[in-house]
């Protein structure tokens, strides 16, 4: 099969043998990924992964035993459990002391033709979603991770920080709480998809004076942590959802004066996700730049990385023109 393979470098290939799903998987023909900042993190030797990237996707199943999936669309929770050890008898499968994750840790992903999830980690798509708002739902669900872990009030005041895909995800996800919320971000014209939604933005150079009791990191970088102390009242909450390969050098003495809570977020609720695009509460299509097939990975990861840059998605088995 065709997949674009990253080892030390990326490389487009297409001869990679197609994967064979076990016995309690599915193989599925990718239609749609999305690149994610942590792909990009990847290349920038995050996490020492070699093989087939991406774990945002759509795509068709195409062999399974449960024979009422095949030729469903389905998008898959990324991480796969072994189902056996400690953490997974707690309930924490995401938190599985052998697990893989798709194009992130010792499985192959999405940038390729086909690839292999197992049955329990796939999720239908309903008609009313596009393929184009499905490979969102991966984000998406992320972002609602953290209603999971965090109450949010009507009467806290909010700070999500980054103007990137996942900062505006999880803006819109947090603005459906009705709390006090603002968006700081270095581009006016990202900013602009979240005014247009009524939601109150900030650009880095007027955001000094803001104060907030809980303060959510989405900009991918060392320096938005720092922002996000400076930020945050005392016995605030500090929400991160980067992933970045830097190595982070802080202070954290702060954050034990003023009894600061840090709380990693990661992976969430896919029947979440899907519900939201379902019932149009939230809007994905603005945050599309372009499109690429996948032979062009190289310019589609470039632009990826381009300062500014909003989804760049690789058309795999979709018709290109429809995006």
């Amino acid at each position: 099969m065709k997949a674009l393979l990253f080892d030390k470098e990326l490389k487009f290939v297409d001869n990679y043998p197609t994967p064979k799903p076990g016995p309690d998987e599915a193989l599925i023909k990718v239609r749609l990924a999305g690149i994610c900042n942590t792909d990009l993190e990847i290349t920038r030797g995050y996490r020492d992964f070699k093989g087939v990237l991406g774990h945002e996707f759509v795509g068709e199943v195409k062999e399974c035993k449960q024979e009422d999936l095949i030729g469903k669309r389905v998008v898959g929770e990324t991480n796969c459990s072994c189902a056996q050890c400690q953490y997974c008898q707690q309930g924490l499968r995401s938190h599985c002391l052998n697990r893989s994750v798709l194009g992130i840790r010792n499985r192959d992903g999405a940038f390729g033709e086909y690839l292999t999830l197992p049955i329990e980690n796939l999720h239908p798509i309903p008609d009313e979603i596009s393929d184009e708002e499905a490979v969102f739902v991966e984000p998406l669900a992320a972002s609602c991770r953290i209603l999971e872990q965090i109450q949010i009030r009507e009467s806290d005041e909010v700070v999500v920080l980054g103007d990137g895909k996942l900062g505006l995800l999880v803006a819109q996800v947090i603005s459906l709480n009705g709390c006090c919320l603002k968006v700081v971000g270095r581009y006016e014209s990202k900013l602009e998809i979240l005014k247009k939604r009524g939601i109150e933005t900030f650009l880095v150079a007027g955001a000094n004076d803001i104060k907030a009791n809980i303060v959510i990191d989405c900009t991918g970088t060392t320096s938005g942590f720092e922002m996000a102390t400076r930020m945050i009242k005392p016995m605030g909450k500090i929400v991160l959802k980067s992933t970045v390969a830097a190595k982070y050098h802080i202070d954290l003495s702060p954050l034990v004066v003023d009894e600061i809570t840090l709380i990693g977020s990661r992976c969430g609720p896919f029947a979440s996700a899907i519900r939201l695009l379902r019932n149009r509460e939230v809007e994905v299509r603005s945050l599309i730049s372009t499109a690429y097939p996948l032979e062009e990975g190289f310019t589609a990861f470039e632009e990826a990385s381009a300062k500014g840059a909003l989804k760049v998605l690789l058309s795999i088995g979709a018709p290109f023109n429809s995006i």
